[in-house]
């Protein structure tokens, strides 16, 4: 018998019953152009390095980097986040290699110029643990400290070789106080007011870096808690946010992406600048480990992760998988 009026009569279930539906009433969608792909590139190889970590990851030869900066393209990503990987036997103390304009970052930053122009963002970090025989983003002190004004000087000088090779923005990660106003200082004196400065504005001491210390052969000893946000910390984020847009900063970013959404939506609440986020190497090693024992759809997690980033306020997502899923996307 047929009961008119009868409970319920809001019925959220009418808007989820086709796959036509779903997608017309999505709030939230992913774009090829919303993704920025983070690529390792390895001085002195010949052939790509596999990951072990981070399958499908590669620490990438200058020929190979070309390529994927290539496909990239092709695939409608917006921009390259390059880290270079310098010979084990040019490091030192003061990563004296991240400022050599022959460096490797700063040659790859040239190819990938030369080989795509302006029709990828190309983007450098600017940091020194690649580059020092002890890990640490910074000069040490005396002490064994992380040397914070001495460190600054450090990536002035590599914010403008990077510059000199074409980069269009830089990402000064090392969280170390008054990065972001050093670095806009260092570019504006060499005439370089067009490149950008994407901050790192809250990067937390995560324990989700291990296969990126893999990716960049870090030698890191100890750990990068007096730098880095401790991951109790929300306040602090947004006090870190309000002196990186006081000095400069064109686009900021939160890293890692996945357990910090809530920092993340709270930056991006607060601001009227491009927010970004960057899901780590933990992230995705997580992801691939449990799809390869098959507890774990692959493609759907990798889609619903970012699109958890993108819902909490991400404009722009660095990725690992940022080829893939715009190929996924645009097919």
């Amino acid at each position: 018998m047929t009961v008119y009026g009868s409970f319920p009569g809001a019925r959220p279930r009418r808007l989820r019953t086709t796959p036509a539906m779903r997608r017309m009433v999505a709030e939230t969608r992913l774009h090829p152009a919303d993704l920025i792909l983070p690529a390792f590139v390895r001085e002195g190889v010949s052939e790509p390095v596999p990951i072990q970590a981070m399958p499908g990851v590669v620490q990438h030869t200058r020929d190979t980097l070309r390529k994927a900066a290539v496909e990239a393209v092709e695939a409608g990503v917006s921009g390259i986040m390059l880290f270079g990987v310098p010979e084990e036997a040019k490091k030192d103390a003061a990563g004296t290699a991240g400022t050599d304009p022959d460096g490797i970052l700063q040659v790859a930053i040239r190819d990938v110029r030369a080989e795509v122009g302006d029709d990828l963002v190309v983007m450098s970090d600017l940091c020194l643990d690649e580059y020092t025989d002890h890990g640490h983003c910074g000069v040490l002190d005396a002490d064994g400290r992380v040397d914070n004004d001495a460190t600054l000087e450090r990536y002035a000088e590599m914010a403008q070789v990077q510059a000199d090779a074409g980069v269009h923005v830089v990402g000064p990660s090392g969280m170390m106080d008054g990065q972001v106003g050093v670095v806009r200082d260092a570019l504006d004196t060499i005439g370089k007011e067009d490149v950008s400065i994407l901050a790192y504005t809250a990067k937390y001491a995560s324990a989700f870096y291990g296969p990126f210390r893999e990716a960049v052969g870090s030698s890191l000893r100890g750990d990068r808690k007096t730098y880095q946000q401790d991951a109790a910390n929300a306040r602090e984020s947004l006090r870190e946010l309000a002196l990186d847009l006081d000095e400069g900063a064109d686009m900021v970013m939160v890293k890692p992406a996945g357990p910090y959404l809530d920092i993340l939506a709270k930056v991006a609440d607060a601001v009227d600048v491009p927010v970004a986020a960057y899901q780590i190497s933990g992230e995705y090693a997580m992801i691939e480990a449990a799809a390869e024992k098959g507890w774990i759809d692959r493609d759907a997690a990798i889609l619903e992760s970012l699109t958890g980033i993108r819902r909490a306020g991400a404009q722009m997502i660095l990725t690992y998988w940022a080829t893939e899923v715009a190929q996924r996307l645009r097919g």
